[in-house]
């Protein structure tokens, strides 16, 4: 199965590094580095600065007259609501409102949208994209292969990227194009660590030449290679959602604590918009809560939650030790009459651990310099 992996254009630079590869979306990427581990590498993202390959997100363009009206009648988010030059958070949703893919919209103008799905979703969201253009005038490339995606974070990354005579004045969710001996590099002030940072796209011929610039400057502030486990952990602290365990075509934005990233006000429909409404307006029957540990337990997916009486009222979406809280925190979806500050019940293998319902983030973001 392994030989039918995807591979990123750094995968020789992990494997010098002695990175563990593990299987995500079809592609095979670092999971953690030697000499130190996901806890070493959790810790430099909060504390100073890592970088993180994540080239299997996925790239696709839309371009053609009307680009970011065309998306608004497909896309959950109001593009509207942001100019060019600015990212926005959205989702592709179904018929009964849920998430076929969540990914972030770059808006170049009005008649050119970059978009970053997941890896594994980039074909499907893709191919939604091209049969509700069909007959419009726009053209929807899959461009996956393409750009390489490199993620610098951590509260020295702004400093450490400055230094290479790249823009970082940019607002959070902003970004610029950078013209580089021919060929282009976009800057992003974007990342999902919930730490100060840039997300560098790259032509995906050139991801060796930036990485290795990169990790060379990043020498003096002690930067560190950091893989997808360290990514989990350091998402989790911060709440986010990961498609296809905290949001799925099962679980719905309005359920999922997202309904600050549907446009509600938008005049036209969109993928799911009938089913949204009804849902928003009936009240969902679960919400996705966050669960802190009372005491030493570890909540992992799909661990059921009960009630002091053992009746499961929901499960664990996510759940992982915070390396920053040293407790357990978790994602879950549970019946939404359960509110904040409840003590609930997690089960463990054979026991039931106590957690408290709480709202994310466990740890303050830093994603805005002050």
């Amino acid at each position: 199965m392994t030989q039918d992996l995807l591979t990123s254009p750094l995968h020789a630079r992990h494997d010098q590094a002695g990175a563990k590869f593990a299987e995500f979306g079809g592609w095979s990427m670092p999971l953690e580095y030697a000499g130190g581990g996901v806890l070493a590498e959790h810790h430099a993202v909060r504390d100073g600065i890592g970088i993180f390959d994540v080239s299997h997100l996925g790239k696709a363009l839309v371009s053609g007259a009307g680009a970011v009206d065309f998306l608004n009648g497909v896309l959950a988010n109001d593009l509207r609501k942001i100019g060019p030059g600015k990212a926005q958070y959205t989702m592709l949703c179904n018929e009964s409102g849920g998430v076929v893919d969540d990914l972030i919209a770059y808006l170049k103008s009005d008649d050119e949208v970059f978009l970053i799905p997941n890896a594994a979703n980039t074909t499907t969201v893709v191919q939604v994209l091209q049969a509700a253009a069909e007959g419009t005038g726009i053209t929807v490339t899959n461009q996956h292969a393409d750009f390489a995606v490199l993620a610098v974070q951590g509260p020295k990354a702004l400093e450490l990227v400055s230094g290479l005579g790249l823009p970082v004045d940019m607002d959070y969710m902003g970004f610029a194009v950078v013209e580089r001996d021919g060929w282009s590099m976009t800057v992003c002030r974007t990342g999902y660590t919930g730490e100060l940072g840039v997300e560098l796209v790259t032509p995906s011929e050139h991801a060796v030449e930036v990485w290795d610039e990169v990790v060379a400057a990043g020498e003096q502030y002690g930067i560190r290679p950091c893989g997808l486990g360290a990514r989990d952990t350091l998402r989790t602290e911060m709440g986010y959602s990961l498609h296809g365990n905290d949001i799925t075509p099962e679980i719905n934005p309005v359920e999922a604590g997202l309904s600050w990233a549907v446009g509600w006000k938008k005049e036209e429909p969109f993928h799911g918009s009938e089913a949204l409404r009804r849902i928003k307006a009936e009240g969902p029957a679960r919400r996705m809560r966050g669960l802190l540990a009372e005491g030493r337990g570890i909540a992992r997916h799909g661990m059921a939650v009960v009630d002091d009486e053992g009746n499961q009222i929901g499960e664990v979406t996510s759940g992982t030790f915070s390396p920053t809280l040293k407790q357990g925190v978790a994602l879950a979806l549970v019946d939404a009459v359960h509110g904040l500050d409840e003590v609930v019940g997690v089960q463990v293998r054979n026991r039931v651990e106590k957690f408290r319902i709480v709202k994310p983030p466990f740890v303050t973001p830093e994603v805005c310099e002050g």
